[in-house]
């Protein structure tokens, strides 16, 4: 198959679709893959890395889209991308079309095959590309929230983990998914006040075991999350119901119960965002205020460490990446039921339920 890569054009995008590495394992199995020059530049790997390992490297993204039969990106196609796709296109990113309208129809108005990152699912019912970013994402979220806490990034004046004879910040988590597992390890390693809520009992069990006690837990409602929310610093949202758009846990409402200078974080803001006020933003302008209240929404959060998420992201596509260049799209989606609930859009429709459901789409 003929692979193209093409260099992310998002806000301080820096990522890459594919390593040397899984590139190399690409053209030893037969596969021709096209490189867009500079790709890899943002994470220090020059075109001649990708070029030692047999990709052929292409001027620009017009000649790798006229090239490929396969393109493998890491965030959504942005409209110049949409506009060249073609039918013979099979598409392999992120595609978090719940929260995009816009991105949904024009592609499918492109004829082309789209496979989501995120809705592919493994034989134990996880979502084995979803979680790297997941992961990342959930430890930056405490990274972030921490800083914008400080007095000169506009916060409380406080420091995550207090000090001898000072309180500590009081963090709450929505969601104890892989992002919030995650955030909770960094938050409770910072030696914040850490609570976690989950709609399932079962996890919130499995969390307690697993935190030994240092994590409180507490089950779902808007209520029981409204009534924590006057004494909380940092708040971070990382709800997922896969494809669907994230349900909305703080109201704007809510936010006036809120201290002025606490800080949400909405980890969930590819799905539309958990918090009724939020908006996506971008690594160059990441918050703005809304009821004294900062919110960091960046859509493309681990963007922000690409060399880290670029090699975490690429060890888990790899395998995928293989299946569909060595089988071709249709066997390898019918060999792998949970690669199948990957496929979003094809022949000009949307074919994820749960993502036609959120645009109002048949």
């Amino acid at each position: 198959m003929r692979i193209g890569i093409p260099k992310e054009i998002k806000t301080l995008e820096f990522r890459i679709g594919a390593t040397p590495g899984v590139v190399q394992r690409l053209c030893r199995e037969g596969h021709t893959v096209f490189v867009e020059a500079g790709a890899g530049a943002g994470i220090g790997l020059a075109d001649q890395v990708y070029a030692d390992v047999g990709a052929q490297i292409l001027p620009d993204a017009d000649a790798v889209f006229e090239a490929a039969d396969m393109i493998v990106k890491v965030k959504e196609p942005q409209a110049v991308e949409i506009a060249r796709l073609k039918p013979r296109h099979t598409l392999f990113t992120y595609l978090h079309l719940a929260a995009d309208p816009h991105q949904a129809h024009g592609l499918m108005a492109s004829g082309c095959t789209a496979i989501a990152y995120e809705t592919i699912t493994d034989r134990f019912g996880r979502l084995p590309l979803l979680a790297p970013m997941s992961q990342v994402a959930g430890r930056m979220a405490v990274d972030v929230g921490a800083y914008h806490l400080l007095k000169p990034a506009g916060g409380r004046g406080l420091l995550l983990g207090g000090a001898p004879g000072v309180l500590p910040a009081r963090v709450l988590i929505l969601g104890g998914g892989v992002a919030g597992k995650h955030a909770a390890e960094m938050a409770i390693g910072h030696g914040a006040d850490v609570t976690l809520y989950d709609i399932s009992a079962a996890r919130l069990e499995q969390l307690d075991d697993q935190f030994g006690g240092r994590l409180k837990t507490c089950y779902s409602t808007h209520d029981l999350v409204a009534e924590a929310l006057p004494t909380a610093d940092l708040v971070i949202g990382c709800v997922l119901i896969p494809g669907a758009a994230a349900p909305k846990l703080v109201t704007q409402a809510d936010l006036k119960n809120m201290r002025a200078g606490s800080v949400l974080v909405d980890v969930a803001i590819d799905q539309g965002g958990c918090f009724e006020t939020s908006h996506p933003t971008t690594h160059a302008d990441p918050t703005f205020v809304v009821d004294d209240v900062i919110h960091y929404c960046v859509a493309n959060m681990p963007g922000a460490a690409p060399l880290t998420s670029t090699y975490a992201l690429s060890a888990a596509t790899a395998p995928y990446i293989s299946a569909l260049a060595g089988k071709g799209v249709d066997k390898a989606l019918a060999d792998d039921p949970g690669f199948a609930e990957g496929l979003n859009v094809k022949a000009g429709r949307i074919v994820y339920p749960a993502v036609a459901q959120a645009l109002g789409l048949q």
